[in-house]
């Protein structure tokens, strides 16, 4: 495991070690939801639900790894209390970047994917909802 200089404990810059970590949050769901492919990409959704209401997805870049996570863009309020940290990686609408990641921050975004999940479930409709 590659370790970044000065980072948090846990920290790793192997980006295939940060997909795995990021996969395996988003595990918990993957029998309860569906997978399919937008925009070259692999995401879980609802069975059934419309191609742009999707609940979250990673993808491994060449630089960086991306966790996507749409709820939130639907309802800020599950960014409610989120660190500086885990703010600083969101780098779109629903897209966080990892070219660091540590166990802190994996914690932090895992208690917010399960936020995310029941909101989610719920039904809460994210802004991305459309017929697609």
């Amino acid at each position: 495991m590659a370790a970044a200089t000065g980072a948090r404990a846990g920290a790793t810059t192997d980006l295939a070690l940060i997909e795995a970590r990021l996969r395996a949050i988003l595990e918990p769901y993957r029998e309860l939801l569906e997978t399919f492919q937008i925009y070259g990409q692999e995401m879980l959704r609802r069975p059934g639900a419309r191609s742009h209401d999707w609940f979250a997805g990673v993808r491994r870049g060449n630089d960086a790894v991306i966790f996507s996570l749409l709820p939130p863009h639907g309802d800020p309020s599950l960014l409610d209390g989120v660190s500086p940290a885990l703010r600083n990686r969101k780098t779109g609408a629903s897209v966080y970047t990892f070219k660091v990641i540590d166990d802190a921050l994996l914690a932090e975004l895992e208690a917010l994917t399960a936020r995310s999940f029941a909101a989610y479930q719920a039904g809460r409709p994210s802004s991305n909802a459309r017929a697609g």
